[in-house]
């Protein structure tokens, strides 16, 4: 019997876990003589409070879409993919080497490639990892951090040495043709107040396409299942005839495709090039987005949109409060994390406690008195 409704697992707890940590939060901006109300006032206001700021906001949740969903996938297999940022990596050198070597006719071809592109060169990256912990037991927490930092290095020798552009200094490949360049949320939704100067673009339908992909995926298919059987009893899924090897290889190449997939928003929809750290820690926020989302679509979704407001509030209260550097916007964003994950049974297991409570009553009332 499930001690609380899936309600408020999925939604209840994430909230008031956030509601927490904001109160943290507070009391930490108290502490360095600024109004915590008006902080979080400038933070909700510069994330939402103009069209300015929302394409800001859900540019970065669009990346964190991806990450998210990436590390979620895996989570239901009970793998712990924390490669996203070399993932992602590999996925933007996937889409500019499309983008340079083929003359595309249309965006929508382009896009159609590079959401193939960085995929494939996501997942294969991730297949390392995968085929290491299937086959050797080598633990996918381990390969993977260091494949960020193998595929870090690896960015950097090829924007350096390859892909540069011929007597620049930058190490950076050359702007994809306008043929490529995605539309931008003033093209397609400029009636709402967006601008030539937002990030957004129609990257952001993709991120959503993907979670109703994964979605399906996780609870509608054969293979998702065996995925979320493996992961709840590895040995009674071997019992069940599900190899571990095939699942552990297939989830983390999807897990590893979807964060592959990033790089469409960065590098493809705002840069329109290839640069260094792109992914400018994306593929770690995942980790928080899926722990906060359940490893569901929809929590991950709304995981997303927090981390993006933060992201682009943060950046708001850094500007009109000096006094509040990047490092405390990291703060706050930690302690989110915090509440999130480490401190989650803070708040789950006194609602656990009162739903439980109110069961029994109403069980005792519905039972007839003899």
């Amino acid at each position: 019997m499930d001690r609380m409704p899936k309600w408020a697992d999925v939604i209840l707890i994430p909230l008031l876990s956030v509601v927490l940590a904001l109160i943290a939060s507070g009391v930490v901006v108290a502490l360095i003589g600024e109004n915590p109300v008006e902080a979080m006032a400038i933070m909700v206001r510069g994330a939402f409070g103009s069209a300015y700021g929302w394409g800001y906001t859900l540019f970065y949740a669009t990346n964190f879409i991806f990450t998210g969903l990436a590390v979620a996938v895996a989570f239901h297999a009970r793998l712990f993919n924390i490669g996203g940022e070399g993932q992602a990596a590999l996925g933007g050198l996937g889409v500019a080497v499309l983008m340079l070597s083929v003359g595309w006719p249309h965006w929508t071809v382009a896009l159609l490639a590079a959401t193939l592109g960085s995929a494939l060169f996501g997942a294969a990256w991730a297949a390392i990892p995968a085929y290491l912990q299937a086959k050797r037991g080598s633990h996918v927490v381990i390969t993977t951090i260091m494949f960020n930092f193998i595929a870090s290095a690896l960015l950097v020798y090829l924007l350096v040495n390859v892909f540069r552009v011929p007597g620049s200094m930058s190490p950076e490949t050359a702007t994809f043709a306008e043929a490529t360049h995605l539309p931008n949320a003033a093209q397609f939704a400029g009636f709402l107040g967006f601008r030539s100067s937002t990030p957004l673009n129609v990257t952001i339908f993709v991120a959503l396409a993907a979670c109703v992909a994964v979605w399906l995926l996780v609870w509608r298919t054969r293979l998702g299942y065996q995925i979320r059987a493996f992961g709840h009893s590895e040995r009674a899924a071997v019992y069940a005839g599900i190899n571990p090897v095939r699942i552990t290889m297939i989830t983390m190449l999807i897990s590893g495709a979807l964060a592959g997939m990033m790089a469409i928003n960065s590098v493809m929809g705002e840069a329109e090039r290839l640069v260094i750290d792109f992914v400018a820690g994306a593929g770690f926020v995942g980790i928080a987005v899926a722990l906060m989302g359940r490893s569901h679509p929809i929590g991950v979704f709304l995981a997303a949109l927090l981390f993006g407001a933060l992201y682009q509030g943060g950046a708001e209260l850094q500007f009109e409060m000096p006094a509040i550097s990047r490092e405390m916007v990291v703060v706050i964003q930690a302690l989110v994390i915090l509440f999130a994950g480490a401190l989650d049974n803070m708040v789950r297991m006194p609602l656990e406690s009162l739903f439980l409570s109110l069961r029994r009553r109403r069980d005792a009332a519905d039972t007839p008195a003899e």
